[in-house]
């Protein structure tokens, strides 16, 4: 019993779940706000025809929102006032949901022909299915990283 209680407190300790499937999960966490961002930009971008340039532009800035959006809507549901909440956000999430954006964004833009593609061709959608799956790959080792030293996700995770 002795041992259980003491898995549980790391668990749930500063350096808690600083393994793989902490980080995994803070990834896929950002990862969920970052794709709804990303896809909502890029949908809107295209179908308004924008050039490349402002079409990534708003799918990062999407991304950004909808990453911090889901951070804050679970730390605000613990209690914190808006502008701990927005501190914690920040933290918690702006160097993952950077670098994934790094690495989705730059994904789209070296797959030939995938920043020109319409909404309907297949092109458009397994390059954004392969950068976010990529940037999950990059971005859960910076998560673990992050988290095992209590910052990061650790930071959240502290307010649920």
């Amino acid at each position: 019993m002795h041992q259980a209680h003491d898995e549980h407190e790391h668990e749930h300790g500063g350096h808690a779940a600083s393994g793989w499937g902490a980080a995994a999960r803070a990834t896929l966490h950002c990862l969920t706000g970052c794709a709804l961002g990303e896809i909502l930009g890029m949908v809107v971008g295209t179908a308004l025809s924008w050039h490349n340039a402002p079409t990534m532009v708003l799918a990062v800035v999407l991304a950004f929102v909808f990453g911090y959006a889901l951070t804050l809507r679970g730390v605000l549901g613990s209690g914190l006032g808006l502008r701990t909440a927005v501190r914690v956000a920040l933290a918690a999430d702006t160097l993952s949901i950077a670098v994934m954006e790094l690495i989705d964004n730059g994904v789209i833009a070296l797959v030939p022909g995938a920043l020109d593609a319409a909404l309907s061709d297949a092109l458009f959608w397994w390059t954004l299915a392969l950068s976010l799956v990529l940037a999950f790959v990059v971005t859960t080792p910076v998560n673990r990283w992050m988290i095992s030293r209590g910052k990061g996700h650790a930071v959240a995770h502290r307010h649920h």
